[in-house]
């Protein structure tokens, strides 16, 4: 085993006893939670690694970099989400690898991703990703719907051809009445996935939590954690 290999097993293990100490407190079982491996910046090599390893689902968040990867682990039995802010011009692009797009956030987006999810002969998942520190009707510097648009959004993926409603993401607002009360906002984030789930129920997967807030994520009731440093390392700056 390669020196790198090792450190992803190793960093790997604390993850998953973390993830699986996090369900015990919870009363849930592992089984219950998906460990999403965000490998941005990281080349495809670790990506190969982390499948040996056992990884199945990997994220990414910027189309320049994630095409070439997953062009690269094509042979790779491996999920690919993508969870970053999303342009329509890099639809095309994103919809020709990506399984799950997590950062679906207005109609314009929607109506993109259904155009070119047809083209390319696919169904995509979508996630509506929520902006829990938006004010009604205005987006959170990360990306998001307010969530007084989830439900307007959520019908408009339901009746896209090409796209499948998996549920609701969001990122712990850095701003607002969340700010460092992780906990309180992905229980928020639960509160609305059950109203979706109402009218959706098929929209089951809620994805929230990252390295350093995971356990907070799992204890809320999230079915999907997005962990990256904590697996690959902090990476070292460019230059």
């Amino acid at each position: 085993m390669t020196d790198r290999k090792a450190q992803l097993a190793a960093n790997l293990a604390q993850v998953e006893e973390r993830i699986t100490s996090a369900c015990t407190a919870a009363g849930r079982k592992r089984e219950e939670v998906t460990l999403i491996v965000v490998t941005k910046t990281y080349p495809a090599s670790d990506v190969r690694m982390l499948h040996e390893l056992g990884v199945r689902h990997v994220a990414e968040n910027r189309d320049q970099d994630a095409a070439p990867k997953a062009t690269a682990c094509a042979d790779l039995s491996l999920t690919w989400h993508f969870v970053g802010q999303l342009q329509t011009n890099k639809v095309r692009s994103v919809t020709s690898y990506a399984d799950v797009v997590q950062s679906v956030d207005r109609i314009k987006l929607v109506t993109a991703l259904s155009a070119a999810a047809v083209r390319a002969e696919r169904e995509l998942g979508c996630l509506i990703q929520v902006a829990l520190d938006a004010e009604s009707g205005e987006r959170g510097e990360r990306g998001g719907v307010a969530p007084d648009g989830i439900e307007e959004l959520a019908a408009a993926v339901d009746a896209a051809e090409g796209l499948r409603l998996d549920g609701l993401m969001t990122v712990a607002p850095l701003a607002g009445p969340f700010a460092g009360r992780q906990r309180a906002a992905f229980d928020r984030l639960m509160e609305f996935a059950t109203r979706l789930r109402a009218g959706h129920p098929a929209a089951t997967m809620v994805s929230a939590g990252m390295s350093a807030d995971l356990e907070d994520a799992v204890a809320a009731g999230a079915t999907h954690v997005r962990v990256g440093t904590a697996v690959l390392g902090v990476r070292p700056g460019l230059g």
